[in-house]
């Protein structure tokens, strides 16, 4: 008995060659790679190769019913729809601050202390990827290799100026789902919620003073530290925030960006205006 059913098993072995099985199967069977026919790419199942392909034919099928953006695979438009509905499902168990895609988040843990290995060689500031020390460097080359082709203006950052282009089209595809506001960046809407909830993430380690974003705590510890990081190249003031500083350089260039529409006075600083405008309504 044992003889004859190995001799069906090798006859259905024979048998199946011989009908022309579709080719998928028999590479499954035979464990043959699928090959891209453009870039001779190899993969081991088809679905695989068939994804691949969007790559080179540029279709994308899976689209967003909210912004009609459209992806080659369903897993990026799972991750998009993260952007209308806020839901950020990987958590930092550090610090808790949360992401909506994991490359976003494996990007992240590395910004935590003993994981820093690219020091920048001018000001000795170090990151944990290097494409962020590049993004750094050119704060002390001022190199802006990204320009808006609408405007011209230019960025160090390749998202900044993705941000920037929304400006010219007015689109905002980032929505508020406590109270309809709408917003040009990912980063504006996470801050806008806090409005909303209150929450204040970002605790000082000195004092205990919390705040809604990250950048209002880096300035607030510099009030501890005594830091002033940015130096006016002509007189050689520093100052504790950047703003301060642009306003200061206009002491030297005479520079009054701020006109008054009532009498065209000019200012150095909003507030001033602010201050003058009152004169003029006797408040």
């Amino acid at each position: 008995m044992e003889i004859k059913l190995c001799e069906k098993k090798d006859g259905f072995k024979t048998q199946s060659n011989d009908i022309g099985f579709p080719d998928d199967i028999k590479k499954d069977k035979e464990g043959t790679p699928y090959h891209c026919d453009i870039c001779d790419k190899s993969f081991s199942a088809k679905c695989h190769l068939n994804k691949h392909k969007l790559i080179h034919t540029g279709e994308r099928p899976h689209r967003c019913d909210i912004c009609g953006k459209s992806f080659s695979h369903n897993r990026h438009l799972i991750v998009h729809m993260r952007v209308h509905t806020g839901e950020t499902p990987y958590h930092c168990d550090i610090c808790d601050e949360s992401f909506s895609a994991v490359c976003h988040f494996n990007k992240h843990k590395c910004f935590h202390p003993g994981r820093r290995p690219h020091q920048c060689d001018i000001c000795g500031k170090s990151f944990s990827l290097k494409c962020n020390l590049t993004i750094h460097i050119r704060i002390h080359t001022g190199e802006k290799p990204y320009h808006c082709d609408v405007c011209g203006k230019s960025f160090s950052v390749g998202s900044s100026l993705t941000k920037h282009k929304r400006i010219h089209t007015g689109e905002k595809p980032f929505h508020c789902d406590l109270c309809g506001k709408s917003f040009s960046g990912s980063s504006d809407l996470t801050q806008h919620k806090r409005f909303h909830t209150g929450e204040k993430p970002y605790q000082c380690d000195i004092c205990s003073k919390s705040f809604s974003q990250s950048s209002h705590l880096t300035v607030h510890r510099r009030i501890h530290t005594g830091e002033k990081p940015y130096q006016c190249d002509i007189c050689g003031k520093s100052f504790s925030e950047s703003s301060p500083l642009t306003q200061h350089k206009r002491v030297h260039t005479g520079e009054k960006p701020y006109h008054c529409d009532i009498c065209d006075k000019s200012f150095t600083a909003i507030r001033s205006l602010t201050k003058h405008r009152d004169s003029h309504t006797g408040d």
